[in-house]
């Protein structure tokens, strides 16, 4: 079935009115009202809209009719006809109801910031999977709103004539939607398990992964370009990159890592999105180390890096070893790199820097790097030669009769998921912390 959302990237050019209502909720949330509008602006602009103005209300409830108030409603109403706007985009979700309510009073295509993102996802995703992802988020969105949306679906009339016609229509686009809500679930479900095995042949290969996470925009690509000569889409836009994207990265003392690219976090990310990207948001749970791009030169650079933490405790991964890497320093002004967080575990870093580059491999080495042991490996166990060189920094090697003895750098984390394996050949063990299972 077509979805039949809003397009806003038709032949007619989308001129929009951004409104944005501040609620006593959205207070308490923490969400930030400014910060966020500002995004929606990124986001129109993203979506290839026109912003012609901004709209803001401070009110305690929305109107469960109009979402803003009356009085709102009619100044937008003049300000679109002053500016000739075809189009107007809210910063929150609306209902369908609402929807419908708002087309008739304005005589505007109504947008909110939920439609926006599904449309620029719907956009940007190339894969399969990411295309299921999209297309499951866009059905959930569009289900309950279906006797809403005003111009664009079938809804319930009013009077003789027209309501038994139009609730059959509706319980058709209805029927239909769910249908393919379900065989979308089902593809995705087939896509998940995919992704589970080679998750599983990483582990058994004893692959290090390293996730780069981080806000939208902060640079996570460029870095994994600039790092792994990765032929990826860069662009100076939100969500500019989709679907997750993994290169190997060698690090300078030989050893290979995973490093893989995620789609960027936003504050108020839509739920329906959120569930239906879990699957590929939760590689950074199979990550030995996740570093966290920020744009330091961001001014709601804190607040950026609280949505993010906040997702990634959702998502489970809180505890994960983790690398803030300020991006972007050669666009801060010399008092905003001052005020940056320094010391072990911060790095300020330019992702066009060859140095900075080469440091980010260090401080990768370094985390991953845990304490030396010594194996005594018989000269017939090819197999236990090769897991070393994959699992661990083998430094050195020497032979003794029948046996070769290696010296192994190896983490804490790596030895207790290879250990059943290499514990019986130890011949000088580490520290005792890390000896313990």
């Amino acid at each position: 079935m077509a979805i039949t959302t809003h397009n806003t990237t038709t032949e007619i050019q989308d001129r929009a009115i951004l409104v944005s209502l501040v609620t006593d909720k959205i207070k308490r949330t923490g969400i930030d009202p400014e910060l966020s509008l500002q995004e929606l602006v990124q986001l129109a602009e993203t979506a290839g809209v026109e912003v012609l103005d901004v709209l803001r209300q401070n009110k305690e409830t929305p109107d469960s009719k109009w979402f803003i108030g009356k009085g709102k409603v009619e100044e937008l109403r003049m300000a679109a006809d002053g500016l000739g706007a075809n189009t107007a985009i809210f910063d929150q979700e609306l209902s369908g109801a609402q929807v419908r309510n708002l087309e008739e009073a304005l005589d505007l295509k109504i947008i909110d910031r939920t439609q926006l993102i599904l449309d620029i996802f719907a956009g940007r995703a190339k894969t399969r999977e990411g295309i299921i992802q999209v297309e499951l988020a866009q059905l959930s969105y569009l289900l309950p709103r279906l006797s809403g949306q005003g111009k664009n679906l079938s809804r319930l009339g009013g009077g003789i004539g027209t309501r038994g016609p139009g609730e059959s229509k509706l319980e058709t686009d209805r029927r239909h939607i769910r249908g393919r809500i379900t065989e979308l679930k089902r593809q995705l479900d087939d896509v998940v398990k995919t992704r589970e095995l080679h998750r599983e042949r990483r582990r058994k290969s004893g692959a290090i992964q390293v996730a780069l996470v981080g806000y939208t925009n902060a640079g996570k690509s460029t870095l994994l370009k600039q790092l792994t000569d990765a032929d990826v889409y860069i662009e100076n836009q939100l969500f500019a990159t989709l679907d997750p994207t993994s290169r190997v990265l060698q690090l300078s003392g030989g050893k290979e890592v995973v490093l893989t690219d995620t789609v960027g976090f936003i504050q108020n990310l839509p739920h329906d999105l959120v569930a239906a990207f879990r699957a590929t948001l939760e590689e950074v749970n199979e990550a030995n180390l996740v570093l966290h791009v920020v744009d330091s030169s961001s001014p709601m650079r804190a607040e950026q890096m609280d949505v993010v933490q906040s997702i990634l405790q959702e998502l489970g991964a809180a505890g994960k070893p983790q690398i803030t890497l300020f991006n972007k320093i050669d666009l801060c002004e010399p008092q905003q790199r001052e005020m940056l967080p320094t010391g072990s575990g911060y790095l300020k870093v330019s992702a066009f820097n060859s140095e900075d580059l080469t440091r980010i491999t260090e401080v990768i080495q370094d985390q991953l790097a845990g304490d030396t042991l010594i194996f005594r490996i018989p000269g017939d166990r090819g197999d236990l030669y090769s897991l070393l060189y994959r699992v661990g920094e083998v430094l050195e090697q020497t032979f003794d009769e029948n046996d070769i003895l290696y010296n192994v750098r190896l983490n804490k984390e790596d030895y207790e998921k290879w250990g059943y394996m290499l514990s019986e050949f130890v011949d000088q063990p580490a520290s005792d912390e890390f000896q313990e299972q």
